[in-house]
């Protein structure tokens, strides 16, 4: 049994949801493509896919061996392109994970140019704000905030990102506005707690000279972006958010800046991926493009225009 030639028809099989449409993507007789997705089970000792008149299905254990197939073959297909003395356009499967707020405000909203460009790279974007182990869950890269401490990981850094304070004007107009952080004290703020530890992350301020991390007692605390936003928006009390979240929201009237005057650090946005895979096309294409997105994007620059909603200084 051709083992690489098995799991090409167990992967288009499942792709497809059929074993002549599988036999079509493969130019191989339909005949031929059972063959060899019978032998490959004999072979495992396991049943990878559920066969009824009408459909076909992955078992359990089918659904766990697809991935470890596609990734073997996407590896096979990256090999074969690195030797290649002329490199075909990239193509082929890409993860990417990121978080929720970064793919619904800065990539998805760029996607169609991406496609545009890389028409035959079949993205699996990944959203959520848990940290994912590349390497384990077959992710080819991820875009995260802050620094990179794993030696296991190669980070390129393709921008900053920048925080501001910020709360809808009901609540402002029910509690007041704080001129100074140690104000917030006697205001509601919505924490945001890291998924792996639990730990609060605390909230920085920097005006001139003067710096200023606190940590408060809150009400709310979540651990996703687009929830933080959100809890925001409904005026249950004061956050910090990525300026480009902001921007989008104070043009709408819906949030307001509070202590203006007091910025935070910037933290650095890199693109990270394992240091013992090969840097394959495709991923590099998609760097060099997120890369040129962030960089692009109105909402990363360092001064964000801020102003009261509908007054001259907001945009």
């Amino acid at each position: 049994m051709d083992k690489i030639k098995a799991m090409e028809a167990f992967v288009g099989v499942v792709n497809t949801g059929g074993f002549t449409r599988a036999a079509e993507l493969l130019k191989a007789p339909k005949a031929s493509v059972s063959t060899l997705i019978q032998e490959l089970e004999a072979h495992l000792g396991v049943r990878l896919l559920h066969r009824t008149t009408r459909r076909v299905t992955v078992t359990p254990d089918g659904a766990a061996f697809y991935e470890r197939c596609a990734r073997i073959l996407d590896d096979v297909r990256e090999a074969e392109e690195s030797v290649s003395a002329t490199h075909a356009a990239p193509s082929g499967r890409l993860r990417v994970d990121v978080t929720t707020s970064m793919a619904s405000h800065l990539l998805i909203p760029a996607l169609a140019d991406f496609h545009a460009r890389y028409p035959d790279i079949q993205l699996e974007l990944g959203c959520g704000d848990r940290p994912v182990n590349l390497v384990s869950e077959g992710v080819d890269c991820a875009i995260r905030v802050g620094d990179v401490a794993d030696p296991s990981l190669i980070a390129r850094r393709i921008g900053s990102m920048h925080f501001l304070t910020c709360a809808a004007p009901a609540y402002l107009a029910r509690h007041g506005e704080p001129q100074h952080p140690d104000d917030l004290t006697r205001h509601q703020c919505i924490n945001y707690f890291l998924h792996r530890t639990g730990r609060h992350v605390p909230w920085d301020f920097a005006r001139g000279d003067e710096r200023r991390e606190l940590q408060f007692e809150s009400a709310l605390s979540v651990n996703d972006s687009n929830a933080y936003t959100d809890a925001c928006l409904a005026g249950l009390g004061i956050g910090q958010m990525p300026s480009f979240v902001f921007q989008l929201y104070q043009d709408a009237g819906r949030l307001q800046a509070v202590l203006p005057e007091w910025l935070t650090e910037p933290l650095p946005v890199h693109v990270v991926y394992p240091s013992n895979r090969h840097l394959s096309t495709k991923v590099q294409v998609f760097v060099e493009w997120a890369a040129e997105t962030f960089e692009s994007h109105p909402g990363l620059k360092r001064h964000v225009a801020i102003g009261a909603p509908g007054s001259p200084g907001a945009p």
